[in-house]
């Protein structure tokens, strides 16, 4: 106000509509300026997680090789296939593919000729040789670190390790065949998806889709539509081959095998995704002994255990679930993500010389565990109760065979400290990103380092365990309805057991 008067500011319009869009313009290149820094920020974040990860793979990768005997690298890396032939032809031609008759004639020439590799170096196989069967499909990888595990085990020149495969190829059989430190072996089973992929025992044509109800099934008249499982859901060729092939190895290494006609010592069991510590033969040596004069009634010896100590705690629920064992609270498996953590595991070690009878539970003690002639006989007698329950784990299916038919239900005396470790990522139940990962087997290493000193014991010390929890009649998982399986499993029986 001047001199009484008010003064009025009069703005015009196109003056105020050029400050609003200088405004919005000021506004757009903030925003702009932001999510270009923030865009920036992320990818290098992205950048140096994936570096990280690299770093790590590389670390884990580097560790594995620096804890295993230089001698011992040759199992680990592929070896050059007709390099000779390589430097002279064409880099565009590809190695010849086997035809499905081409393999089949190759199976059946290896389950013929029955050759024991090694034999002259090692001498012949006797009848208390422990004989260690590997039930191999398609992973390489956990192959190779098998076999270096199984190398560095002492008194490994005095067993027979025989090679059981569902796939065949030229790279897992040179890797086999290049097995020096054992008398080996190699079996293949004839009925394998691979040499039947549109026929059962692989998928027919005319096989009922795995969802479709019984109704549908009989309208589209399909092979088996009368006999879905307990569940009615129709057969899937890829899941009931595991139990097939497990089925059929034990009644070859058994029954048919000339090499073991009069054996009558130990057979182990495992499979392609394990990991031996190196004194599990001494183990299973003392385990034996002790059940011959401490334990009549254990009919098998287990050296993989699935413990608490070792428990699949995800590190994101891991403080969570600890607290929660506090509590004496449970823990359910799918709660918590599964990975492995293995900061208390040495400790188990300290009670190396400490070995627990029980009951066998086919989801407890199914991981490198023995047996002998005897006790099969009394599983090969049960063959219509195994080949017949539906279920499509063999494991599940020995489980029922104790429950329903043995006389002597089967009884385990089981490691406190386990030497027989599962390294695979994935199986059948469940899949990941990176199925090759070698993690697993960095940690496992390291834990055998740090029990190196508590391996060997000279004595075991039983704890009995009554199985007060009663275990009941368990359902089958079904995926075994068809009657075809149930053939072609008893017919895996007819050739009868030396006795």
């Amino acid at each position: 106000m001047r001199g009484g008067r008010a003064v009025r500011i009069v703005v015009a319009p196109h003056a105020l509509g050029r400050r609003r869009t200088a405004s919005c313009l000021r506004t757009a290149i903030f925003l702009f300026l932001v999510t270009f820094v923030w865009l920036q920020l992320h990818m290098s974040n992205l950048s140096s997680s994936s570096h990280q990860d690299q770093v790590s793979e590389n670390d884990s990768s580097q560790a594995i090789l620096s804890m295993v005997p230089q001698v011992l690298h040759k199992f680990l890396t592929s070896r050059p296939r007709n390099l000779s032939q390589h430097l002279t032809s064409n880099f565009s031609e590809v190695p010849h593919q086997l035809t499905i008759e081409e393999i089949k004639r190759n199976i059946m020439k290896y389950n013929s000729a029955q050759i024991v590799h090694n034999e002259d170096v090692f001498g012949p196989v006797q009848n208390d040789t422990i004989i260690i069967v590997i039930q191999i499909h398609t992973r390489l990888v956990y192959l190779r670190h098998l076999i270096v595990s199984l190398a560095q085990a002492r008194h490994i020149e005095s067993t027979l390790i025989i090679f059981s495969h569902d796939f065949y190829d030229e790279e897992i059989n040179e890797l086999v065949q290049s097995v020096d430190f054992a008398k080996v072996m190699q079996i293949f089973y004839p009925h394998s998806i691979q040499t039947h992929p549109h026929e059962f025992p692989g998928e027919s044509p005319g096989d009922c889709p795995r969802d479709i109800t019984i109704e549908q099934a009989a309208i589209r008249k399909c092979i088996n539509a009368l006999t879905p499982d307990l569940y009615g859901h129709y057969r899937e060729a890829k899941f009931t081959q595991t139990k097939h092939h497990w089925w059929w190895k034990a009644n070859r290494v058994f029954n048919q095998l000339e090499v073991t006609r009069n054996h009558t010592g130990l057979v182990l069991f495992l499979e392609e995704d394990h990991f031996v510590a190196q004194d599990f033969l001494h183990i299973l040596h003392l385990m034996e002994r002790t059940a011959r004069v401490s334990c009549p009634s254990c009919n098998i010896l287990s050296l993989g255990t699935y413990l608490k100590t070792y428990n699949y705690f995800g590190d994101a629920k891991k403080k969570e679930a600890l607290r929660a064992m506090k509590r004496h609270q449970t823990v359910t498996a799918a709660a918590i993500p599964p990975s492995w953590t293995f900061q208390v595991l040495p400790s188990l070690y300290q009670h190396y010389q400490k070995a627990e009878v029980t009951p066998w539970v086919s989801s407890k003690h199914n991981m490198g565990f023995a047996l002998n002639r005897s006790v099969w006989l009394e599983l090969w007698s049960c063959a219509k109760y195994f080949c017949t329950y539906d279920d499509y784990n063999w494991d599940w299916s020995l489980q029922h065979v104790s429950q329903t038919c043995l006389s002597h239900k089967l009884q385990a005396m089981v490691m406190r400290g386990p030497r027989v470790f599962h390294i695979g990522e994935c199986g059948v139940h469940h899949k990941k990103t990176n199925c090759e990962s070698t993690g697993v087997i960095s940690k496992v290493q390291k834990v055998l380092a740090n029990a190196a000193r508590h391996l060997y014991p000279t004595h075991l010390t039983l704890t009995f365990t009554s199985g007060t929890k009663k275990h009941k009649l368990r359902k089958g998982n079904g995926g075994w309805g068809d009657v075809r399986d149930h053939q072609l499993c008893i017919n895996m029986t007819l050739t009868p057991p030396a006795r």
